[in-house]
């Protein structure tokens, strides 16, 4: 057994035994300890998603917590906790762009503007660029599949889709990424 296989397996427990505390007696320290494991992640994970808007991430970040804190007693452990709480953030995005475009009427996520991304190397700028003009379901793709390492399954349980769709979507964005950082037009 590899040490990466060993230390995710720990970390599984570790998650387990924080859950089982805050489940059985509503320990604050353990709910405390639950989140600084598994907050980080989130933040940078509903970054991308909203295209750079810290303040979205960081009210995504919230909201996941506060309905991981009422989901927690039921969660099967079909998945590693940080899936589950991916999916609570992806549902949670959802929601918020929604509501977004239903109360400003603003237009398609496509048509917006890329997010102004400050780096210090112009690669990282550009793949950011190109990360932020993807439809939703493409840069989504990418960033779990690609960037956080989930299956195509995992994908596919986060967001509520075919895995057959997750692999059409990942290929499609990986398709558009490279005409978008090839200068060519998509």
């Amino acid at each position: 057994m590899s040490a990466s296989v060993t230390l995710r397996g720990d970390a599984d427990e570790e998650d387990r035994l924080l859950v089982a505390r805050f489940v059985e007696s509503r320990d604050e320290a353990a709910f405390r300890a639950l989140y600084r494991r598994h907050a980080s992640f989130l933040y940078r994970f509903l970054l991308r998603l909203s295209v750079g808007d810290g303040a979205a991430a960081e009210e995504g970040v919230q909201e996941t917590w506060v309905r991981a804190a009422q989901g927690l007693a039921g969660f099967g452990w079909r998945s590693s906790l940080k899936t589950w709480l991916a999916g609570i953030a992806i549902r949670w995005w959802r929601e918020s762009r929604r509501t977004a475009a239903r109360d400003a009427e603003l237009p398609d996520e496509a048509s917006l503007p890329a997010a102004p991304v400050i780096r210090r190397e112009i690669d990282r700028v550009d793949l950011e660029r190109a990360l932020a003009e993807l439809p939703a379901g493409y840069r989504r793709a990418i960033l779990l599949h690609d960037v956080e390492g989930y299956t195509h399954e995992e994908v596919a349980e986060m967001t509520g889709i075919d895995v057959g769709t997750s692999k059409s979507q990942l290929s499609r964005a990986r398709n558009a990424l490279r005409t978008r950082l090839s200068g060519r037009k998509p």
